[in-house]
């Protein structure tokens, strides 16, 4: 059986000597990405996603992440969460080498550290708004009455207190990301990551959406990365930063 550490979500850095923000950072590091490679086997050769990124995150920064489809963005978000492995390069999250881990960490890591959104909410359609967003707790192991508690306090802060009984297909689209949400907090992760988490909404939603997350990451002191086709929204974010042909620059807001 796998030995899986108690993990704690601290400034990120490769160097041990201390957790010290980078030149430029007002605040520690919470995630550190070095010379990051993807690349997969076709049957016309390697395809080489992206090589070389390295960047940093900072405790509290709202980051989004722009380019056209298919340039790795989500590829890229899935290794900041312990989603997929690099082909090169590593990823510090949380204190922890992502490569070092074995699957079960993994798992514990993504479970305590990681809140998820995603543009298709993935609700379990035979379950309750409640039910739903206690699933996390519950694969961890707490009871079902803390479980059951702690949703409905989540339910109540992404303001669909009073639908906690309602099925996944008796709640409009932008109720079920809601719910989606509360699901991503509910284990109090400090690091939200989501993926086109308002792609799937009309634009009056995908505000309203959007509007919420961004209270949320400053009332729980959440580190935020978001990829986003949206630039209106990308603009809202404390920092940008555009992947295109393997490469990742950041660019200033007044440019997207």
């Amino acid at each position: 059986m796998d030995t899986v550490p108690a993990f704690t979500i601290r400034a990120a850095h490769p160097d041990p000597a201390g957790l010290r923000p980078s030149a430029g950072f007002d605040h520690p590091i919470l995630i550190s990405v070095k010379d990051l490679r993807k690349e997969y086997s076709t049957g016309h050769g390697r395809l080489i996603l992206f090589d070389g990124l390295s960047f940093d995150v900072a405790q509290g920064d709202m980051l989004a992440i722009v380019g056209q489809s298919g340039a790795g963005k989500s590829t890229l978000l899935h290794m900041l969460g312990a989603l997929d492995t690099p082909s090169a390069g590593d990823v510090y999250c949380a204190s922890t080498l992502l490569r070092t881990l074995t699957p079960g960490q993994a798992a514990t890591f993504r479970n305590r550290e990681v809140g998820y959104v995603w543009q298709f909410h993935y609700l379990l359609p035979e379950f309750t708004a409640l039910e739903n967003v206690a699933m996390p707790l519950l694969a961890r192991g707490e009871s079902k009455a803390e479980a059951f508690r702690s949703a409905e306090h989540w339910l109540n802060e992404v303001e669909l207190g009073r639908r906690t009984t309602h099925r996944a297909g008796e709640l409009s689209g932008g109720e079920q990301q809601r719910v989606s949400i509360a699901r991503a907090l509910v284990t109090q992760p400090k690091l939200l990551l989501a993926d086109e988490p308002t792609g799937d909404l009309d634009s009056l939603t995908a505000d309203m959406v959007f509007s919420l997350i961004e209270r949320l990451h400053r009332q729980h002191n959440l580190t935020s990365v978001i990829v986003t086709h949206n630039m209106a929204l990308a603009r809202r974010c404390t920092r940008i930063l555009r992947l295109d042909k393997g490469r990742l620059d950041e660019v200033s807001p007044l440019a997207v």
